[in-house]
């Protein structure tokens, strides 16, 4: 492996002191990592090494080093379609891109010169591709480094709901209507988790998929491999809504250390019960606070209606940035022809 830029202090205004090393052990950036993600548990779990293992065929990391401290790390999915490089989220994958480890005794005045200097070795580290295409972790705001690397930034749109509140508070926040529908659902829909629905789950989405003419990014063995990497990791689950022996509708929560996601969910195909899908996400929150997660993201949407029903569980709305490069005669040709 090639030298390793390790960065033995820093200071607010000067950056980093930049110092060279070899590793003895010649080991990569993705071994390197590996052990980085085992070290770090508040690394978000679509960051992790195992979620890049199962949802990209070839993938690599940029790391920047605070002297023997990880600063910083930009997991990135590779690929080549039609003789075109890309770097693109990956499949089933909402958020990617950079993730900064603070110092614990960093004052919060230097807190954005270092989150600064982080990103710029990030960026520097990474490889050229003639496509991008990445959103971002909410909360990522250094616009002007990626900017100025090239990148075209736009925005789009999550809910996050506050789990430092009791249920109580959580529940009073809903809209009234959605309320009512959890506490109908209470002894009339037995709720439990099913990691096996990912099948129904995948055909239940599919038939939602097709009524709206949208294609789905990704097949049946897709989302079984990224499930038991979830179940081997201790990181998510399906629950199901059920009605005697009749599954309802489905939810794929995963999780991390700090927070707990929406990573999914379909209703079965016909069902006008109004009640299985506000009852499958309220039992995932309840979840995420016994688990002691900070936030549980909706993971948002664009479309209008999905977007009406995320915001009436009274989460805060929370923008986060999205980048894209395109300097591909031939993917700009395939984007005009397919839009």
């Amino acid at each position: 492996m090639a030298a390793i830029v390790v960065y033995s202090s820093y200071s607010a205004g000067k950056g980093f002191a930049i110092q060279i090393v070899y590793p003895a052990n010649d080991m990569s950036n993705k071994q390197q990592y590996i052990s980085i993600c085992q070290a770090n548990r508040q690394i978000p779990v679509f960051l992790q090494h195992w979620w890049m293992d199962a949802v990209c065929t070839d993938w690599d990391v940029a790391i920047a080093m605070n002297g023997d401290t990880v600063a910083g790390i930009w997991p990135y999915n590779k690929e080549q379609k039609a003789g075109v490089s890309l770097i693109r989220t990956p499949k089933l994958t909402p958020y990617q891109g950079t993730y900064v480890l603070y110092p614990p005794d960093l004052k919060a005045a230097n807190r954005d010169s270092f989150e600064h200097e982080t990103v710029s070795e990030l960026i520097k580290q990474l490889p050229s591709a003639n496509v991008w295409s990445m959103s971002l972790l909410p909360k990522q705001f250094q616009a002007g480094l990626y900017k100025h690397a090239g990148f075209t930034i736009s925005a789009k749109q999550t809910f996050l709901i506050d789990l430092t509140q009791d249920e109580q508070a959580l529940l009073a926040s809903m809209k009234e209507s959605l309320r009512r529908h959890i506490k109908s659902a209470n002894g009339t829909l037995e709720i439990t988790e099913d990691n096996a629905a990912v099948n129904l789950l995948f055909e239940y989405q599919k038939h939602t998929l097709d009524k709206k003419d949208v294609m789905q990014a990704y097949n049946l063995a897709d989302m079984q491999r990224l499930m038991q990497a979830c179940i081997d990791n201790y990181a998510g689950a399906i629950y199901v809504a059920k009605q005697g022996s009749d599954v309802l509708a489905a939810v794929w929560n995963v999780w991390d250390a700090d927070n707990s996601y929406y990573l999914m969910g379909a209703q079965k195909q016909g069902n006008d019960n109004n009640k299985a899908m506000p009852a499958l996400l309220w039992h995932c929150i309840q979840l995420a606070k016994q688990r002691g997660n900070k936030y549980f993201d909706l993971e948002g949407s664009m479309d209008t209606g999905v977007e009406r029903f995320f915001r009436s569980f009274g989460g805060q709305r929370e923008l986060y940035l999205t980048l894209k490069k395109n300097n591909s005669f031939i993917w700009k040709l395939k984007e005009m022809l397919r839009g």
